[in-house]
């Protein structure tokens, strides 16, 4: 939704940028709500300060209040939970690697790097526009315009299977075992650090009020929606473990904020500080040992492997698993490797 990622709402979608403005050099303190009536179409002053509220305002990339006083060369950016745009699909004839198909559903592997549906600065190229190209009228839940067969989704750079609806029964029947948190999702990770045992990270997660792109973990349930991650240690290589990932409940970048949260990242993760070397040596050989398979896997190592659920019409519990991607599986045996020459030393 992922990243992890269950029911598409509104903790699920990013932010869009409908507005940035860069406040002129002669322009006088004035409370942001009424500096912004005169720049957001049809918006209304109890609404723009309702945005305000929510953070979806943001002065120099901070939320602010809307007593806040404009100054000049402030850059003020309004996001909102939806696409500044309409929400028409245009098909695209994009290949997509289906694992299986039949009247009811579809499960697609999806490589790392594909975006699964369309959004700020990704209106084309995505999964859903694919879908749109290969598959004619599929359902959308509601309040979920622009997401064609969509009932959960996962990150852009995680690669794995994602389940589509191809019809409403379909649609309805699998979005009740998300809500219900009755799908099985498992998903095979590489951190950062010797986890020592299984375990299990909660807590409520919502958007860092430091930088928005980023989900933190927070004991208020204010601050975001409850979130349960279950972990089991399959492979430990010295400096990082190789684990599997059970999804309780299904939220935005939900296991790489957990693992962050624990302090073990996600290996390669850019956004959560994984694409640095946190365990390790001082020597030079294990710097380039790391820097080749940050080369290799230029993304976080996540990967959807399991997927699992009551089939709509069947009315049977069918599992498809995923293997893992090259990219993946070539920096899991060079850690391998390392870890054995390490014991032998």
């Amino acid at each position: 939704m992922t990243d992890d990622a269950e029911i598409i709402d509104q903790d699920e979608q990013d932010l869009y940028e409908h507005l940035r403005v860069v406040v002129d050099k002669g322009q006088s303190l004035l409370r942001i709500d009424k500096f912004l009536m005169h720049r957001v179409e049809n918006a209304s002053r109890n609404r723009i300060q309702n945005a305000i509220e929510l953070g979806n305002v943001l002065v120099n990339d901070k939320p602010i209040k809307s007593s806040y006083k404009v100054k000049p060369l402030d850059v003020i950016s309004v996001v909102l939970p939806h696409p500044p745009r309409d929400t028409e699909v245009y098909p695209e004839n994009i290949d997509l690697n289906i694992v299986y198909e039949d009247n009811d559903i579809l499960i697609v592997n999806k490589s790392a790097g594909m975006v699964v549906h369309p959004g700020y600065n990704n209106y084309t190229g995505t999964l859903v526009n694919a879908l749109v190209y290969h598959f004619q009228q599929l359902p959308t839940l509601p309040g979920n315009d622009g997401r064609p067969g969509l009932v959960h989704r996962i990150d852009k750079d995680t690669s794995g299977l994602l389940l589509i609806s191809k019809n409403e029964h379909a649609m309805a029947w699998l979005a009740r075992q998300f809500y219900e948190h009755t799908i099985t999702r498992k998903y095979l990770a590489l951190v950062w650090g010797d986890l020592a045992e299984d375990g299990t990270v909660s807590g409520y997660i919502g958007r860092s009020v430091n930088d928005r792109r980023v989900m933190a973990i927070y004991d208020d349930s204010e601050k975001g929606k409850w979130a349960v991650t279950h972990y089991k240690v399959l492979e430990r290589l010295n400096y990082v473990t190789l684990i599997e990932c059970k999804l309780e409940t299904g939220r935005t970048h939900q296991i790489r904020a957990h693992m962050k949260h624990i302090g073990h990242p996600l290996f390669s993760d850019a956004t959560y500080g994984g694409d640095k070397i946190l365990k390790g040596t001082v020597f030079s050989k294990y710097k380039q040992f790391v820097e080749n398979c940050f080369e290799i896997m230029p993304r976080q190592a996540l990967h959807a492997e399991t997927l699992g659920f009551i089939h709509p019409t069947l009315r049977k519990y069918i599992n498809f698993e995923a293997p893992l991607p090259a990219d993946f599986a070539a920096v899991l045996e060079k850690w391998r490797k390392y870890a054995g020459s390490e014991v032998r030393d």
